[in-house]
């Protein structure tokens, strides 16, 4: 048995300082993945900074912006009224990301910075692994890569970002506020993330102690509508094959506005920006939704595992745009 000291902290600073000056300390949320990995030996905190009972856990808007709070669980955020009639499409994420008991506990803060599913970073057996140990090489690549990314991926890694919620935030934009020793900074979730073709061992933009406080979510003008697919291997408790997060604000037959995340195919959640530009201007039709899905994946990196999911991610988003949009097929 490991040694583990257990600290509740009293306020945000106080849990930045004292992450922030043990490299082998962590904070500790709903835990329900943090202490999955730590069971597995892929997490080895020496200390552990409970931050539950801090004051995090608000849910407010403000001028077209929802403020939520980086303790707000999954099934708060998920039954908040706002968010069923303002951004439905983070609702479809939410409920669809885990069973009741997991999103009663997982917090929002959590989800955002939740680990990889990739089986060879979570088995300490596994040697290759650029996550766990830079320049070992990747597993995955000669392994069994059925559930994983194509879409910034490279030989290095192909480790795909699990989070459905992600997926959906990342398309509105949503702004990650963030705690550190040399005080707050506000970081866009697009920028958030870092892609594992360039950083496996890297997956945000976090340094060592800073603490995610909240969220700013902006909502989706009036019209708007909004959707999220995911594709599955069974219909419940299980992740995203492929999945795409889509809003459309259509005048007449004509795209004004479109905002689309995919998830199960990028190493980050993925925002579909060459996509969006093909649809803005164009007509609501299947054509032209198809050309936007070819240039959704556009630059794909696959292995034989994986090279499914192309054409998979083109026809999961076709789907969606023709749901949101009435357009038959």
């Amino acid at each position: 048995m490991r040694a583990l000291e257990y600290v509740r902290a009293t306020d945000a600073a106080q849990a930045v300082e004292i992450v922030a000056g043990d490299p082998t300390a962590a904070f500790l949320a709903g835990g329900t993945t943090q202490l999955d990995l730590m069971k597995d030996g892929v997490l080895n905190p020496t200390r552990l900074v409970d931050i539950t009972r801090l004051p995090l856990r608000a849910i407010e808007s403000h001028e077209d912006v929802l403020h939520v709070g980086a303790l707000v669980t999954m099934e708060e955020l998920a039954a908040h009224p706002t968010v069923a009639d303002r951004i439905p499409f983070v609702r479809d994420a939410l409920l669809s990301g885990a069973s009741v008991q997991l999103r009663n506990m997982a917090t929002i803060g959590g989800n955002l910075l939740q680990r990889t599913r990739c089986r060879y970073f979570r088995d300490p057996d596994v040697s290759q692994c650029n996550k766990r140990a830079p320049g070992s090489g990747c597993a995955a690549v000669h392994g069994s890569p059925r559930m994983h990314a194509i879409l910034g991926a490279s030989a290095r890694c192909i480790a795909v970002h699990a989070s459905d919620l992600a997926v959906a935030l990342v398309a509105l934009d949503a702004v990650v506020h963030v705690q550190g020793l040399a005080g707050p900074r506000q970081v866009p979730l697009t920028e958030f993330y870092l892609e594992a073709a360039d950083s496996p061992e890297v997956e945000n933009v976090l340094q060592h102690g800073e603490l995610i406080t909240s969220l700013s979510v902006p909502l989706l003008p009036a019209g708007a509508r909004s959707g999220y697919l995911k594709v599955r291997d069974r219909s419940s408790y299980e992740f995203a094959l492929t999945s795409a997060a889509v809003s459309l604000l259509i005048f007449g037959n004509a795209i004004k506005e479109a905002r689309i995340g995919l998830g199960g195919v990028g190493s980050v959640p993925w925002r579909a920006w060459e996509a969006e530009r093909a649809l803005v201007g164009a007509s609501a039709s299947v054509e032209n939704f198809q050309w936007a899905a070819a240039q959704a994946v556009q630059g794909a990196w696959t292995v034989p595992g994986t090279a499914f999911k192309v054409e998979l991610a083109r026809r999961t988003l076709v789907r969606e745009l023709q749901a949101l949009a009435g357009v038959a097929p």
